[in-house]
């Protein structure tokens, strides 16, 4: 199983187990219907789907804990969203509620290798001092232009 097979509601639920899990330990569905602001009989459902897949342990009125494969999978979502977060925050400068909407509507779709390039792109805006950073497509890499004409390179990023 892998995560293409799981819908984006069941994602939703997988991610939120993986962040109470790591807040709180053991999980209550009413806690996770509190949080994702959804009904018990919803939150219900969602559980028993994820439980048929093997991506929980689940029984009625008990708590719930994430296998080990749905750890995997959660951790990778949650991976996706805080890095659509942190993009959408410190690059483009996003309020971070309005940020955390998107995050958690694209965390879903984008592909692999387009999160890789912004999660290197803010990597290296983190990098750049001047941050006057631009997508060079021939050399498929960010380049620093300086603004200072008389400093002949960017020491912090290393490109003159």
């Amino acid at each position: 199983m892998n995560e293409n097979s799981l819908s984006a509601s069941q994602e939703d639920y997988l991610e939120m187990i993986f962040f109470l899990s790591r807040e709180v330990g053991k999980i209550r569905p009413k806690e996770i219907a509190a949080r994702m602001k959804v009904r018990a009989a919803s939150v219900t459902g969602a559980l028993k789907a994820l439980a048929d897949k093997g991506l929980i342990n689940y029984v009625p009125y008990g708590s719930v804990t994430l296998t080990e494969r749905g750890r995997g999978i959660a951790g990778g979502i949650a991976g996706k969203h805080e890095a659509l977060l942190h993009f959408f925050t410190q690059v483009l400068g996003i309020p971070r509620d309005e940020a955390e909407e998107f995050a958690c509507t694209m965390e879903h779709t984008i592909p692999d290798h387009i999160l890789q390039r912004l999660v290197g792109f803010a990597e290296y805006t983190e990098k750049c001092p001047e941050f006057t950073a631009r997508w060079q497509e021939s050399a498929m890499a960010y380049f620093c232009r300086v603004q200072d004409p008389n400093s002949p390179h960017c020491d912090q990023c290393g490109v003159d």
